[in-house]
This record gives C-alpha cells, sequence and structure tokens, in this order.
C-alpha cells in the first residue's frame, strides 16, 4: 500500500508545487503591472518573488536533475528562503505607514540592516557547510534517483532565531496598523493580511532540515508537504484580496471583480492545464493510448471546458462574492448599456445597409436619411449612390422640407411622399410616441425614378418597413448622443479615486498641517488627467448642462472668487473663469485662420463658445477630423494647465 500511496502523494506535492508557482507569479505580476509606485505593492512583491522562487526550485527537484545539481538547486532555494523574513518585515513597515506612521528612519534603517543579514546567510548556505550540509540518500519507497537533504549544521539555530523573532516582529507591525485603521472594512482587511502573511514564511521554512535524514521522502512527511502546500495556496489567495485595495485607483467592487476574473481565467486555468498535462503524461494508456499521445487532446479539452464553466458561473460568482442586495441588478443594467450601446459609425452602417436594401427594392441609385435637429434644420447623416445631394440643399430649402408635412406625425400613418429636387422624400418619425404622435426627427430621401410619384400599394407596404428601421436607428443616435453628453458631464464629476479613499480609510487626519489645508481647498489637483476630463466635460457643455451645473471645477477657488462679478451665480462664474482661461490663448497680432499658433484658440473658441459642429470647425481650419481631435485634446489640456496656474499652482 505505502508503495502505492507514496508515489502517488510525490505526484500531487508536484501538482502543488507548480501551482504554488503559477499563483504566486501571477499575483506577483497583476499586483505590479497595476501599480508599481505604491510602497505596500513593491514590498509585497518581494514577499511573492520569494516564495515564486522557493517553489520554482522545488518544481525543478521533481524532475529528477542530476545530484550536483540537486545540491546545487537546494542551496540556490536559499536566496528566498532567507530573503523571507526581511521581505515580511519590510512588507509590514510598508502596512503600518499606510496608517499614517510612516518610519523616522529606525525601521528603515533596521530593513536596510535585515537585507543585510539575508544576503549573509544567502552567501552561508551557498558556499559553505556551516549553515547547511547536504547529505545523499536514497528513500526506500520511492523510485530510484539521486536525492539529497540538507541537514540543519553549526549556524542553522541562528537563522532560527532570526526567522522567528523578525517574523514575529513583522506581526506585531501589522497588528499596530490594524489597530490604527480607522473603519471596520480596513481593520477587517488588515487582519486578513496579518493572518496570511505568516504563510508564506511558514510555507517555505526549511522544516526538512528538521526532521531526520530522508524523513521528507518518508509517508508522513509528503502527506504533511501536501497539506502544507495546499494551505499555502489558499492562504495565497487570501493574501492576494486584501494587497489588492493597496494603491489601486478604482472602486472596491471594481478591485474584487478584477481580482476573481484574473484569478478563474489566468492562475486557475493554468494549475488545470499543468495538473493535466502531469497526470496524462504520468498515465500508462487512456482510451487505448499512450499517455503522451493523449496529452494535447486533454490539455485542450480541459481548457476549452473550464473557459466554458467561467463563462456560465462568473455571473452568478459575482453576485454571490462581489454584489450585495440590488447592486447586482444595478451593475446589470450598466452592463445591459454597454451592451446596447453601439458607436455612431455602427448606427451610420445600419442606415447605410438599410438604404442600401431600398435601392435594391425600388430599382434606383441613390438614397438618403437627414435628421431634424431641434432648431428645424436638416444634416445628412447616411447617403448611398452616386447622386447624393448637396448638403448646402438641406440649408437653403429646410423650410420647404418642412413645410412638407405637419410638425407631428403617426409611424402608423400611410407613408407620405414628397418631391424634391429630384428625390422623393419621406417622413420619419421618432418612434417614442405620446398620446399616438410622434415628432418627425428627420426624412429619408430616395433618387426618384419617374417624372411623378409611381408607387404600388406593395412599394408602399416595403417603405413603410425601410422607413421605421431608419426611424428607430434615427432615435437610437439621438438618444446615444444625450446618454453620452450626460455621462461626459457626470463621469468626471462622479471619478472618486482608491487613492483618495485609502486617506480616509487609513489615515488619521493631522491638524494644522499646511498639506492638509491646501488639499481641503482643492482635492481636484490629486490627478492632472482626471481634472482635464472635468474641464472636457465643462467645455462640452459650456452653454448648459450637467458638465458645468454639477461640475467639480465649481470648487475652484478662482471661480468663488468670481461670484461677486456674476451675481454670486457659480455656473456664471464658471463659465466666466473659462473663457478668461481660452482668452489666455490667444496669440498676440493678426488674426489667422490657417495658422498653427492660432489653431488652439481658435478651436476653443468656435467648438465651444460659439458651439459650431466638429465637422464645421475643422473644414474652417483644414483640418481631417483624426488631426482636429487631437488638436482640440491639446487645446483642453492647455486649458486645464491655465487654470491649474489661475488656481495658484493646484
Amino acid at each position: 500500500m505505502d508503495e502505492l500511496i507514496v508515489p502517488t502523494l510525490s505526484l500531487f506535492n508536484e501538482i502543488l508545487a507548480s501551482g504554488i508557482v503559477i499563483f504566486a507569479a501571477s499575483i506577483l505580476l497583476y499586483n505590479l503591472t497595476r501599480n508599481l509606485r505604491d510602497r505596500v505593492t513593491r514590498s509585497s512583491g518581494v514577499v511573492l518573488a520569494c516564495v515564486t522562487g522557493a517553489y520554482i526550485c522545488d518544481v525543478f527537484l521533481s524532475l529528477g536533475p542530476g545530484a550536483g545539481t540537486f545540491a546545487n538547486t537546494l542551496r540556490l532555494q536559499w536566496l528566498a528562503i532567507a530573503f523571507m523574513p526581511a521581505a515580511l518585515f519590510h512588507l509590514s513597515d510598508a502596512l503600518l505607514a499606510t496608517t499614517g506612521l510612516p518610519s523616522r528612519g529606525r525601521r528603515r534603517r533596521l530593513i536596510r540592516v535585515l537585507y543585510g543579514f539575508s544576503i549573509a546567510f544567502v552567501l552561508l548556505a551557498t558556499f559553505t557547510d556551516v549553515l547547511v550540509t547536504p547529505l545523499r540518500v536514497q528513500p526506500p519507497l520511492l523510485e530510484s534517483g539521486v536525492y539529497i537533504s540538507l541537514r540543519g549544521s553549526t549556524l542553522f539555530p541562528v537563522y532560527i532565531l532570526y526567522f522567528v523573532l523578525v517574523t514575529l516582529f513583522a506581526f506585531y507591525n501589522v497588528q499596530r496598523a490594524r489597530q490604527r485603521c480607522l473603519t471596520r472594512d480596513t481593520r477587517r482587511r488588515m487582519g486578513y493580511l496579518q493572518i496570511a502573511m505568516l504563510t508564506p514564511a511558514i510555507g517555505i521554512f526549511p522544516f526538512s532540515t528538521l526532521l531526520g535524514v530522508g524523513e521528507e521522502y518518508s509517508l508522513l512527511g509528503l502527506a504533511l508537504v501536501n497539506v502544507a502546500n495546499i494551505v499555502m495556496i489558499l492562504m495565497l489567495a487570501f493574501l492576494a484580496y486584501p494587497l489588492s485595495f493597496f494603491g489601486s485607483n478604482t472602486p472596491d467592487r471594481a478591485v474584487k471583480t478584477q481580482l476573481l476574473r484574473f484569478v478563474l481565467r489566468g492562475p486557475a486555468t493554468g494549475l488545470l492545464a499543468l495538473a493535466t498535462i502531469i497526470v496524462t503524461s504520468s498515465a500508462a494508456r487512456i482510451l487505448s493510448l499512450p499517455g503522451e499521445t493523449f496529452l494535447p487532446f486533454a490539455v485542450v479539452t480541459v481548457i476549452l471546458l473550464w473557459q466554458w464553466m467561467v463563462h456560465l458561473l462568473l455571473p452568478r460568482l459575482e453576485g454571490f462574492l462581489v454584489y450585495a442586495g440590488d447592486d447586482y441588478n444595478h451593475f446589470e443594467k450598466l452592463q445591459a448599456l454597454s451592451e446596447r450601446l453601439l458607436t455612431r459609425d455602427d448606427l451610420v452602417q445600419l442606415l447605410d445597409a438599410n438604404l442600401s436594401a431600398s435601392c435594391d427594392y425600388l430599382r434606383v441609385n441613390t438614397a438618403f436619411v437627414a435628421a431634424q435637429n431641434s432648431d428645424g434644420a436638416f444634416e445628412l447623416i447616411s447617403a448611398v449612390g452616386p447622386a447624393r445631394p448637396d448638403a448646402a440643399l438641406f440649408t437653403a430649402d429646410a423650410q420647404i422640407i418642412t413645410g412638407f408635412w405637419a410638425i407631428n406625425g403617426s409611424l402608423d400613418a400611410p407613408i407620405a411622399t414628397e418631391k424634391w429636387h429630384g428625390y422623393w422624400l419621406i417622413p420619419l418619425y421618432s418612434p417614442r410616441a405620446t398620446g399616438g404622435e410622434s415628432l418627425r426627427i428627420g426624412v429619408m430621401g430616395f433618387q426618384a425614378r419617374a417624372a411623378e410619384i409611381d408607387l404600388t400599394p406593395d412599394d408602399d407596404v416595403m417603405l413603410k418597413i425601410f422607413a421605421r428601421r431608419s426611424s428607430q436607428t434615427l432615435e437610437d443616435i439621438r438618444l446615444q448622443n444625450e446618454i453620452l453628453a450626460a455621462l461626459e458631464g457626470l463621469l468626471p464629476q462622479v471619478n472618486v479615486t482608491r487613492r483618495v479613499a485609502a486617506e480616509i480609510e487609513y489615515k488619521p487626519r493631522r491638524a494644522g498641517s499646511a498639506a492638509d489645508a491646501a488639499r481641503n481647498n482643492n482635492e481636484l489637483s490629486v490627478d492632472h488627467e482626471q481634472f482635464k476630463e472635468q474641464v472636457r466635460a465643462a467645455l462640452r457643455h459650456y452653454w448648459g448642462g450637467v458638465g458645468l451645473t454639477s461640475s467639480r471645477l465649481l470648487e475652484l477657488q478662482t471661480v468663488k472668487r468670481a461670484l461677486p462679478e456674476h451675481d454670486n451665480q457659480p455656473t456664471k462664474a464658471l463659465r466666466a473663469v473659462l473663457k478668461d482661461a481660452i482668452e489666455r490663448q490667444k496669440p498676440a497680432g493678426e488674426r489667422k485662420s490657417f495658422s498653427p499658433e492660432w489653431t488652439i484658440y481658435l478651436i476653443l473658441e468656435r467648438r465651444f463658445i460659439e458651439g459650431e459642429k466638429v465637422r464645421d470647425v475643422a473644414r474652417q481650419l483644414a483640418l481631417s477630423e483624426p488631426t482636429f481631435y487631437r488638436r482640440q485634446d491639446d487645446a483642453i489640456d492647455a486649458v486645464a494647465k491655465t487654470l491649474t496656474e489661475m488656481e495658484g499652482g493646484l
């Protein structure tokens, strides 16, 4: 029985060790790519790097290298083992600093000393036998091969004392940080860290040096190692959760969701694939095929089935683990909105397809759709065919087209066709009916195929279908413009970063601090990109809208100082401040529309103050639309920087 159990435990240990490498390395890369500037993230990266390095050596040893390589790998593993206590203390110091108690020099110097001790232990373990001594063993229950066991030597008790003391001090620092946390949630997360951060230390401590020679390869030794590895994987997941919140600029819900999706689609997938490779390779025959021959099919099958299960179960897991109460319903609505929204180009392509189908049915070459604005003007949205109408015709004949039909009409009314400049026009009405009547939102036109309108009853039926499709698409464009306009105004105002939240949650306020006073005067200085988005929203809603009326720019001291001059109305004062910032972009000398020096100012003036359309301003300045948008972004950035200077160096 032992001859069967021991190889199985050894195989299971190989899978778990590989899984720890995958999970630790994945979490390390995940945290480092999210916010490398955060000190907690950097110090936790050292801990995870130690775990990864130690278990990479374990996985390599399971491959059965030669005696010399086996012994050298065990010595190399001490690079991770020796640095773990110092890394844990470094992490505990970073956590303590987040609660408003940074090192005044003593803890910083102690960290350097501890890293120095770690380097010394690495050198002793690698090049001498005074710390550990390798011994060659042959466990009777394992297959024949080369096995090396490290035994503690003269200075090993010194390392044990160093390990225990430093780990206890790290635990004490996290306890101090936990006691200083101001809210229940942050205290709970710090408690998670306090428990979970001990696991890496215990997981890679060289307990084999305390056992008898070769005991780590016995039934009991392998069973204990497997249990420790299982606990290690669980605690790494437990450790990754609270660490993800440090240095993150996203809300808690987004942090949890991102971490859950990353773990399921990344480390979990890699672990399953690796387990499949190891088990399948070890199997003699599967479905009458050699294990190695069956391997590619097995790996692909497991990965596809796992991804399919994640796709099915992820919404339920998010609803259970991330969202509470009505939050998931709110999230579903936001997700449904993002799925239903299409870009303007997508909607124009739908109009083009509908117009092409209508041309094929009526046997004409050209068709178009023009939208009617609130002021009665028409704008050409989509057209197919060679004989497209000139946009100037819509401007000149806007009143004539409007006079063809009553202001209101019905989607269910018969097709009412009028002839105009060689085109047959059909009115398009909004599907949002009120009392059975719908507002006309545009016209659909076709190249006339005869001198007089000669539509048959079948033509009327089909044209009604084409007109309804065009009306729905045109209304979608209108609705999405309204949604995007609202989002442009609201999103910059609700963009509260996790960095600010962390200051509120972890750090007690220190009265009398000049830095706190500056932060109280204006918190908009935290992120220039965020400030720039608020400026963009205010400019887009310059003459009215939530981007101006609900803007956080109203908190600027410059705006508050301008209140008395503008009837104490904040929106008027903000509009005046924006106008002043725009005027400061005006070059000296004579106005020149095509001069590069004047481009920034003219874009700001014509696009936002005069409210002209992008297409018109780009044509006036002889710019392509992509170039115009790049210059407009530069112009908004210039206004944001000017407002910063006006505020006094935000």
